[in-house]
């Protein structure tokens, strides 16, 4: 009589959550944006589009929320940890008595799996000494491998593999490269172990958070693009996604705050600057989209992805 464990239904779906970091709701090509984002456009096609999602507008409040289902104040994540204050709502400490969806499938038959950015650990605990229960693998997490802060370079990423820091990876790979062929190998490992049992992958990339760096081939095709500026990029924006009717056809735009300058008011020398840091920031957006469509195929080359539910949070 071998204690038994426990075991999820019958064809239960894998679940694969993809989350993308200080990403606007007008830059990716699928909701009208100018970034081209052909991934997310094929799997939209395949799936539903939704655009209308609330975020707490701080990203490690937003991930407490969406990792345990709760207003990220009763999850102590009412700002971020790097700025955590002793009280209950604020102060970065993820409560005993919260489990995160990753437990609960754990507890529930599932395999589970983390990749990229966590940003919901104290930044006091954050040590090879610990304490580790609010690490991703404290938190219903068997595999965990990604950085724990805000952000991080992505050419010389300061990464943990479970609890332990990781050596530099192969140097000139990109961050979104690794923490993708990561996932993969994760993947194609569980299938060949296991592949009767479902499997929670979440995926939060770097990308599109600071630092902006990305391979200079994926920043070419936009060069010279964003030259008109901010103020005609955004109103065609606008119109492109009325057209698509991801707005309202009677949508009005959000007046431009006092203290951001119109286009026109900036020198020559402003307008070269911001042009190429938004060339580069497009850039990063493709790159990142490329990057999720090779895990993404992955499922398809596996001949799992007719029951894994995919939910990818763009932005």
């Amino acid at each position: 009589d071998w204690p038994q464990q426990p075991k999820a239904p019958p064809d239960a779906p894998n679940v694969v959550l993809i989350l993308l970091d200080d990403l606007g709701f007008g830059a990716a090509g699928t909701f009208g944006g100018p970034a081209a984002s052909p991934e997310i456009d094929k799997l939209a096609a395949q799936g539903i589009r939704y655009n209308a999602i609330n975020t707490d507008a701080i990203c490690a409040s937003t991930r407490a929320s969406l990792l345990s289902g709760r207003n990220q104040h009763q999850v102590g994540f009412g700002n971020l940890p790097d700025v955590a204050a002793g009280f209950p709502a604020y102060n970065g400490v993820w409560p005993r008595n919260t489990a995160t969806i990753a437990e609960m499938l754990k507890d529930n038959g599932y395999n589970t799996a983390a990749f990229g950015k966590w940003h919901n650990t104290p930044s006091w605990e954050i040590s090879p000494a610990g304490p580790f229960n609010h690490w991703p693998t404290g938190l219903g997490f068997e595999y965990f491998y990604g950085f724990m802060n805000g952000e991080s370079s992505e050419w010389e990423p300061r990464l943990y593999r479970g609890t332990n820091p990781v050596e530099q990876p192969v140097p000139g790979v990109h961050l979104t490269s690794e923490l993708t062929n990561d996932a993969i190998h994760w993947i194609r490992q569980h299938e060949a172990v296991a592949p009767d049992k479902p499997f929670f992958l979440y995926f939060a990339t770097g990308a599109t958070h600071a630092p902006h760096q990305v391979p200079k081939e994926w920043i070419t095709p936009y060069v010279r693009k964003f030259d008109k500026g901010g103020d005609r990029i955004s109103d065609e924006t606008f119109a492109r996604q009325k057209k698509m009717g991801v707005i309202p056809a009677n949508a009005d735009k959000t007046p431009r705050p006092a203290g951001l300058p119109a286009w026109d008011s900036l020198t020559p020398d402003q307008k070269k600057v911001y042009a190429r840091q938004m060339e580069v920031y497009a850039g990063f957006l493709s790159h990142t989209d490329h990057e999720v469509g090779r895990l993404i195929q992955e499922l398809r080359d596996e001949g799992i992805d007719r029951n894994t539910l995919v939910i990818y949070v763009v932005g």
